[in-house]
């Protein structure tokens, strides 16, 4: 039970990680108030659900929707500021998004909010159904960055990253990659909310606050920004730390931060990034695995041609 308590809060870390690594790792946008989105899915589901008795089902992508709109504002924001400006402006609106949810009422104001477990086949969702969701969540938005690398999108969204004028000159609309970028990414982000808040059973502002961006952003940071890869793997090591050094939890953030000083200094790219120390090691690895399946896989044909 305690194992499968840790794979889901490291599948929901799994599923921000990823979302924020589609606005900063492939366009390059530094977002540092993601955990707003996150939150403005899981009072958006919470509301749904608990308060006027929709079905959790039908909230979830619907969270996803509302987060992805507000993401849009954000995107539309970006086409006038940019670096250090976007990033001071993504911190405001995290600051302004947990205000609301902490003096709003009607969300609970600073006693929180009480979420309803979802059904599911006439029987509420236990620790085993909220795995299975998020593992299936994680295989879709995988599925769908890699969908994105491979497509004129991902090319577009790369090119905006290296370079927005010389992206620009060659023929890329930035303001519109910009806008789906952000789109995409904070829809994530409000699905998963959505999940997070119905599997805690109660949500307070302070589960979104600034601290929680620091977080997800230290995932993509130390995985590796603009790899599906990078943002699972630094998911899954700063999931693990809570418990790993749960007699230092007072000093988790200086640990983060120190962390995040150490990799910037000496490993820029991350530890899975395309250029990093690590990855250079590991991918020959893989590339030699990969062509020796290849040739057994085709002596295999041959000796079936043969006989």
């Amino acid at each position: 039970m305690y194992e499968l308590v840790i794979g889901i809060n490291i599948g929901i870390f799994i599923l921000l990680a990823l979302s924020l690594n589609v606005i900063t790792g492939y366009a390059g946008q530094p977002s540092m108030g993601h955990a707003a989105f996150f939150g403005i899915g899981a009072y958006t589901a919470a509301v749904m659900t608990s308060k006027l008795d929709i079905s959790f089902w039908l909230a979830l992508p619907v969270a996803g929707l509302a987060a992805g709109v507000v993401g849009v504002l954000l995107g539309l924001i970006s086409l006038r500021v940019r670096d250090d400006f976007l990033a001071v402006t993504t911190i405001g609106v995290n600051f302004v998004a947990v205000a609301i949810f902490h003096y709003t009422p009607y969300l609970g104001s600073s006693y929180g909010l009480e979420v309803k477990k979802p059904v599911f086949f006439g029987a509420e969702l236990g620790n085993a159904g909220f795995f299975a969701l998020i593992v299936v969540l994680i295989i879709i938005v995988c599925m769908l960055c890699v969908k994105i690398q491979n497509s004129w999108l991902g090319l577009a969204l790369s090119g905006i990253r290296n370079n927005e004028e010389a992206a620009a000159s060659l023929g890329i609309d930035v303001n519109r990659f910009k806008i789906i970028a952000f789109t995409i990414g904070t829809a994530i982000a409000g699905s998963t909310g959505a999940v997070y808040a119905h599997y805690m059973g109660f949500i307070y502002s302070s589960d979104f606050a600034f601290i929680t961006s620091i977080s997800i952003l230290s995932m993509i940071v130390i995985g590796g920004m603009g790899t599906i890869r990078g943002a699972i793997v630094g998911a899954i090591i700063l999931g693990l730390m809570p418990e790993v050094f749960r007699f230092i939890s007072d000093y988790r953030m200086l640990l983060y931060g120190g962390l995040l000083v150490l990799m910037m200094r000496f490993q820029p790219e991350g530890l899975l990034g395309e250029n990093s120390f690590v990855w250079r090691k590991l991918s020959p690895c893989f590339a030699k695995a990969g062509s020796m399946n290849g040739v057994s896989s085709q002596r295999r044909g041959t000796g079936d041609a043969n006989r």
